[in-house]
């Protein structure tokens, strides 16, 4: 693949306020890239896990005013994106979020120096933490990653080994990483209690942020309760994870209580 052959599918690319993890209030530019190869239960964002056959770009940064073009995309034509939307002092980083970017890593690792070199911008990755080799294709591009870690008590997968691997990776290239874990009411503690073992073997210094899930109306929710967990159970929850790790903080959807979607 060259830079000349290279393409994505892409489902947007916007500039707006980062709501989840260590990065959050920052503005960021979010490169949301399409293709799932999970399907989680609480997932609210199901439309990023096939291709559409066009993608949202948006014409100036924060207004929301989008236009639509066909996927795939190619490279040049990102970067052009990019360079519109970077004006200056205005991010603070790029986002690569999904759907899965690892699923486009051959892409990747093309796109990011390139988009590096024109933008000076750091890189962020976003990711379900489940595809170690993917992301060894691209770390020597990244600034910072973002580990979800899916608990199988509320996202019906199960990922131990390959997410132990994968934090490892990030830790061993020092890019600043933290993991996410979303939690509802149906979490069971085995679960968060494995999650804090996992990060303390790799670093107890590693953050760990506690997300409540976002509440699902029927429509999305596939027969299972995805209440917010309630403070009673957040505070153990907290406890518990602070006996292994020294980061451990709980902290909403704030994008979404910001009516940022």
């Amino acid at each position: 693949m060259t830079a000349d052959t290279a393409t994505a599918r892409l489902v947007e690319v916007f500039s707006a306020i980062q709501g989840e993890g260590l990065n959050v209030g920052t503005r960021q530019l979010f490169i949301r890239f399409a293709f799932c190869d999970l399907r989680c239960y609480f997932c609210d964002s199901a439309h990023t896990w096939t291709a559409p056959a066009t993608c949202q770009i948006e014409r100036s940064p924060g207004l929301r005013d989008f236009e639509t073009h066909p996927n795939p995309v190619s490279l040049p034509t990102l970067l052009d994106w990019v360079q519109r939307q970077n004006q200056p002092g205005l991010h603070d980083s790029i986002s690569l979020t999904g759907g899965e970017p690892l699923l486009h890593a051959a892409f990747l690792a093309e796109f990011l120096p390139q988009v590096r070199q024109q933008t000076g911008l750091p890189i962020y990755l976003e990711s379900g933490g489940h595809r170690p080799e993917q992301l060894a294709m691209i770390l020597p591009y990244l600034d910072a990653v973002g580990m979800d870690v899916k608990l199988p008590s509320v996202s019906g997968e199960t990922l131990w080994q390959t997410h132990a691997e994968f934090l490892q990776r990030c830790h061993d290239a020092s890019v600043e990483v933290f993991v996410k874990a979303i939690a509802s009411q149906a979490t069971k503690l085995e679960d968060l209690e494995q999650t804090a073992e996992l990060v303390a073997a790799v670093d107890p210094a590693i953050p760990v942020f506690l997300q409540p899930v976002t509440p699902l109306d029927a429509a999305h929710s596939l027969g299972h309760d995805f209440s917010p967990p309630t403070p009673d159970q957040v505070l153990t929850w907290q406890t518990l994870m602070k006996r292994y790790l020294k980061q451990v903080r709980v902290v909403p959807q704030t994008h979404k209580m910001l009516g940022q979607l």
